[in-house]
């Protein structure tokens, strides 16, 4: 027993160090959040920033305080876990991940640094023609899935007769892309793509065009102006197959819950319910398909694109200090739980029901036919820099202007049950679903879960779990919390899949870290 308890704290320790360095680069967008052409993430992060319950990958049936906003509203209402401590506040917490079908754990590595560079505002590291066609084949038809999210603050109280309310201030970015061969090279090789017959070439004042061909060499490749199809395809056509949502939001949450009724100790009913302001600062959202192309965009200036001669609505082109926002709505939350012996618990809830009305530098796609393309190909291997590609000035869309778009949010349905059969551990199992998975932001595939807390003394709480489903493939998170004083305050570090930190073919990179937890 002491050989495992050693072992496990040693693979503990390891992935403290590893997610530490990750996490600490990421602190320094804290003021900044430009992250936006980087990131962060499994797509819609099932636990959010409760680093407790990130760890076994069950959240659900065991978040508590403000940790239940956005997951289970009816958990406010439950009894605290520890004895006399009624208040909780909590800030400086994050969640971090970078996951794929297909990508393996060192080149997903290799991104989650490219993204960190950008979030800190350094050149990254240009890549070459090779390395340029080595991104091709790596996202060609691969699904990445990069999310981060913030807990800016997050405050909660509980009394016995009123209930438990909480309120919290989140930042949250997620990104999912799916883009065919065609897109992919398009994006990456520009104007030298193989997708062209023919590339225009200047040699200083002698203009020619050659036919397009894997031979050309590179300093032919480096005098190129612009690639053309001999016969133009239809752009919904060229790009079929491909998928791109992306949302960046803060929101500003509310959630109240209490006991209904019941007999303490043998049988509890809770309910809960929750609402949000949700700001938006940037979304896009692009589906190519049999039935067409369809992408609508709304993104702030300081993603830096120039639309060029394009009009649209309101449009504003200039930012300083925080991000403005494009977009404004609300979500709600419902939730249900049944405590049963104080030993087992049920919980079901609906979350985020609502929407946001995009009003500023909205766009549309036109089908239009494509013939040529001047632009150069991404310049590093940050993939969400493809949104520039796509919708600038000159870019792979052809875009026109529009009023207004509302997004219907990423809802999305929990049933968890856990059951605590001693004193010093606890197990649950954990579904998530989507209510629709063509929202931005929504889950791709339902995801479940199994996991444990093991508490060997009371200031120490090991977490474990498994989880599929989505386009994660077999996860396995771990997590460590720390907790000190009777509760009054708690840290930890966790990953959502500590193997990938190991294993040369792990599908994700993440870690979460919370150390500003205090009750009293």
């Amino acid at each position: 027993m002491n050989l495992l308890l050693f072992l496990f704290l040693s693979v503990l320790v390891a992935i403290f160090f590893v997610s530490l360095d990750l996490i600490l680069r990421l602190m320094k967008l804290k003021l900044a959040l430009a992250f936006l052409l980087s990131i962060s993430f499994s797509y819609s992060q099932t636990q959010g920033v409760a680093f407790p319950t990130v760890g076994k990958g069950v959240s659900t049936p065991f978040v508590t305080d403000y940790h239940a906003l956005g997951i289970n509203t009816s958990a406010l209402g439950w009894r605290p876990r520890y004895a006399g401590k009624k208040f909780t506040l909590g800030t400086t917490e994050m969640a971090f991940g970078v996951s794929s079908d297909s990508l393996n754990s060192k080149k997903l590595m290799n991104l989650s640094k490219t993204l960190i560079n950008a979030a800190q505002h350094k050149n990254p590291n240009e890549i070459d023609y090779k390395r340029q066609m080595e991104s091709v084949g790596n996202y060609a038809e691969a699904g990445v899935a990069i999310n981060f999210d913030y807990n800016w603050l997050g405050f909660s109280y509980y009394n016995e007769k009123f209930g438990g309310i909480a309120f919290n201030i989140r930042e949250s970015y997620s990104w999912y892309s799916k883009l065919n061969s065609q897109t992919t090279d398009l994006l990456f090789r520009g104007k030298v793509s193989s997708v062209f017959d023919s590339l225009t070439v200047v040699y200083g004042s002698d203009t020619s065009r050659i036919a397009n061909n894997a031979n050309i060499s590179q300093d032919t490749l480096n005098n190129v102006i612009s690639g053309s199809l001999n016969v133009p395809i239809q752009l919904s056509a060229l790009t079929k197959g491909t998928q791109i949502q992306m949302l960046w939001s803060r929101s500003y949450n509310i959630g109240y819950g209490r006991k209904l009724f019941g007999k303490d100790s043998v049988f509890e009913v809770y309910a809960g319910l929750g609402a949000r302001l949700i700001t938006s600062m940037a979304m896009f959202n692009m589906t190519s398909d049999e039935t067409g192309i369809r992408m609508f965009s709304s993104i702030t200036p300081t993603f830096d694109i120039n639309y060029g001669n394009v009009s649209g609505s309101n449009v504003k082109t200039k930012s300083k200090g925080l991000a403005p926002v494009m977009g404004t709505g609300y979500g709600i939350d419902l939730s249900a739980s049944l405590i049963l012996f104080n030993k087992l618990k049920i919980a079901v809830a609906v979350n985020n029901i609502g929407s946001v009305t995009y009003k500023r530098n909205v766009y549309k796609v036109k089908d239009t036919l494509f013939a040529s393309f001047e632009l150069g190909g991404v310049n590093s291997d940050n993939i969400t820099q493809s949104v520039n590609q796509l919708v600038r000035d000159n870019g792979l869309l052809t875009l026109e202007g529009e009023q207004k778009y509302t997004v219907i949010n990423a809802s999305d349905f929990r049933f968890g049950v856990s059951f605590d059969p001693i004193k010093y551990v606890r197990i649950g199992l954990d579904i998530v679903a989507p209510f629709n998975k063509e929202n931005p932001g929504s889950l791709q595939n339902p995801v479940y879960s199994v996991g444990a807390d093991i508490i060997p003394v009371k200031w120490l709480q090991f977490s474990i779990g498994y989880y599929g489903g989505g386009i994660y493939k077999h996860n396995m998170p771990l997590g460590v919390t720390f907790i000190l004083k009777d509760g009054a305050y708690e840290f930890g570090i966790a990953s959502r899949d500590a193997l990938s930190f190991f294993l040369k073919n792990g599908t994700s990179v993440s870690a979460a870290l919370g150390f500003a937890r205090v009750r009293f």
